[in-house]
């Protein structure tokens, strides 16, 4: 794993969308934007509040009310990572700007902050790398004045179209025993990739003590044209640092050599084919 990603920084920056094209990589960059500015928006940050970008990454969000604000509201950049922190610790430096930032590098499960002292938290595909989320909520509960607002975005893998859904069964040898290990690990509930939906995001929210809120749903369909490479790379890409990717997934139920011969039928089998997959997403602002 060294060599394909040696930190978060790295994994968000140069592997997250690695099997992407160059057109995928603006059109998901300029949906980022469009994700951050909504929460942004929906959070109604006002003058003198103090807000939290937790679990924060290369900081979209906090850079994102940054820009807005500038220093008429105080930002904490916070992670668990010191790599992530760095990141954006020096890109605030280069940028060179008059501003109210502070970085923290706490564990979102432990976040080292006093009761009731802030008023906006922001977490955007955070807990999706978290396998126990209900201590993260309730953390989240913990920090927040009365009134604050906790601003999420996450995506539902767990309801996404599945590598199975795309190709003709007939052109898969062994194509059962494949969708059943496909079926397996993402239903895991040890996987914090798809361990959650939006029901039991509701149920963590309610037991952390958040009464007032919404969750919504958004599904998105998109369609392009795969090309051989962009297949394989589906196959190598990892989630995060630490994660599996799906070759090394299959590799769990079933030795290399039938792996690869799987994923060599894949490719023959949509490469240079319309194909069509289904992204859900959940947005939420609670209110403590």
């Amino acid at each position: 794993m060294e060599n394909i990603c040696k930190n978060w920084t790295q994994w968000l920056k140069e592997t997250r969308f690695s099997y992407m094209t160059e057109e995928q990589k603006s059109q998901t960059l300029n949906w980022l934007i469009a994700v951050r500015d909504l929460l942004i928006q929906r959070a109604d940050i006002q003058k003198g509040d103090k807000v939290i970008d937790l679990g924060c990454g290369t900081g979209l969000m906090g850079f994102g009310v940054l820009e807005k604000f500038k220093d008429e509201v105080e930002v904490i950049f916070s992670d668990k990572f010191e790599d992530c922190i760095k990141e954006c610790s020096d890109f605030l430096d280069k940028l060179n700007v008059v501003h109210n930032a502070s970085f923290l590098q706490s564990d979102c499960a432990d976040i080292k902050l006093p009761n009731d002292s802030v008023d906006k938290v922001f977490m955007r595909s955070v807990l999706v790398h978290i396998v126990d989320k209900q201590p993260a909520i309730s953390e989240v509960y913990r920090i927040l004045k009365k009134g604050g607002s906790f601003n999420v975005f996450e995506p539902v893998i767990a309801s996404n179209t599945r590598y199975h859904e795309l190709v003709d069964p007939s052109k898969i040898d062994d194509f059962e025993e494949f969708k059943k290990a496909e079926d397996d690990f993402m239903t895991d509930s040890n996987n914090s990739l798809v361990n959650f939906d939006q029901n039991t995001l509701v149920q963590m929210l309610e037991a952390a003590g958040f009464e007032d809120g919404s969750v919504d749903v958004d599904t998105t369909v998109s369609k392009y044209f795969a090309d051989r490479k962009t297949i394989e790379k589906w196959f190598e890409g990892k989630p995060s640092p630490s994660e599996k990717s799906m070759k090394e997934r299959f590799m769990d139920y079933f030795p290399e050599e039938k792996v690869n011969k799987f994923i060599e039928q894949y490719v023959l089998a949509l490469q240079n084919t319309e194909v069509e997959i289904k992204t859900n997403t959940v947005v939420i602002k609670a209110i403590k």
